[in-house]
């Protein structure tokens, strides 16, 4: 796997992964941003929700549950001190379909935190307390 950070200007920069898809990343105003594109920090939160989820449906939909809809609310706090790392990271996956059984539910959210969702795995290693919860909602 490869990606490529540019420089555009001031705390700018282009973020280009090895599949050719790119994404901004900027700092505040205050900071000598523009405020045009997501912090990097926001990158990785987004990426750990967006591998947590990947996981989620795959796995639900593998035990032919009829998914209609998934969101993952994530909430993150960092250390005040520099380097500001992530602390803690919780998961709330909303799962919404059509005679959903918990127990399947349940099961997804549990096999992405403990066994197939690099990023959270990786994170939780390096000492981020990271949770998760789900809800389900009937379609």
């Amino acid at each position: 796997m490869k990606a490529r950070i540019k420089w555009v200007e001031n705390v700018c920069f282009m973020g280009e992964s090895g599949s050719g898809h790119t994404v901004v990343m900027d700092g505040p105003e205050d900071h000598g941003g523009r405020n045009v594109g997501l912090r990097p920090m926001e990158t990785l939160l987004i990426g750990m929700g967006g591998c947590a989820s990947f996981d989620v449906i795959s796995i639900l939909k593998k035990s032919r549950q009829n998914v209609t809809d998934c969101v993952a609310d994530i909430e993150a706090e960092r250390s005040d001190e520099v380097p500001a790392v992530f602390t803690k990271i919780h998961l709330n996956f909303k799962v919404t379909g059509n005679n959903l059984k918990e127990s399947q539910v349940k099961r997804a959210v549990e096999l992405s935190a403990e066994k197939y969702c690099s990023a959270s795995i990786m994170l939780g290693k390096a000492g981020v307390e990271i949770t998760h919860s789900y809800e389900m909602v009937e379609a």
